[in-house]
This record gives structure tokens, sequence and C-alpha cells, in this order.
């Protein structure tokens, strides 16, 4: 039953994250929303539908300390190459096949929004 609703709940978000344009200011949360939630969490706060499975727990991106120790490029890069690519957990998946380059930085954009960050 838990499975069921994380699929609908996936599918609804992914037919949102289709409907939303790139010019559209919230581009990189409805893609979070779309690709990211199921592990860090609708509040970005790391507890996921998934996070309980977990080996390793999904990092809070809220969180500005975790987040300042990673450059743009890093962010980019796990999100594009998944987080062996910059050594972080495996359990984070690659995107970079599923997710345009744009949308990827869309994303980086997001995350240092919600952590008030900066690069």
């Amino acid at each position: 039953m838990r499975c069921q609703l994380a699929i609908a709940t996936i599918f609804a978000v992914m037919v949102m994250a289709g409907q939303a344009g790139a010019e559209d200011g919230n581009r990189g949360k409805v893609l979070y929303k779309a690709y990211c939630s199921q592990c860090h969490g609708m509040e970005a706060d790391g507890y996921g539908v998934n996070a309980g499975y977990m080996e390793i727990q999904p990092k809070d991106h809220t969180e500005a300390k975790e987040m300042n120790a990673r450059t743009d490029d890093d962010l980019f890069k796990a999100i594009r190459d998944g987080g062996k690519a910059i050594n972080k957990s495996v359990l984070m998946p690659a995107w970079g096949k599923n997710i345009s380059e744009e949308d990827i930085w869309a994303l980086v954009r997001y995350l240092r929004e919600i952590s008030a960050t900066e690069d």
C-alpha cells in the first residue's frame, strides 16, 4: 500500500513537472518534488518516504552548513552523475539521462534557495 501511494505521488508530481515551463520561477521546486522528495522529503529535510529504508540517510538540503560545503558544480555533478561522482552515497541516483542540463541547473538554484546559501 505504501509503495502504491509513493508511485501515485511520483506520477502526479511528474505530470506537474511536465506542465511547468522552463521559464517558470518554480521549475526547480517542481523538479525537486518530482525527483528528489522521495528520499530528501517534501520539506527537503532528509525525511522522504524512502529514507526509513535506506542504510545511508539522505542529506537535509535545508542545512546551510552542509550545503555551503558544496560548490554549484559539485551539486550539478551529484545530480547528473549520482552521489558516487562526488564521493557521496552510491544510493543517490544519476539523473543526467532523465533531466536536461538546464533543469539540473534549476535544481541547483533551488537547492541554494532552500538552504539560503550561495556558491
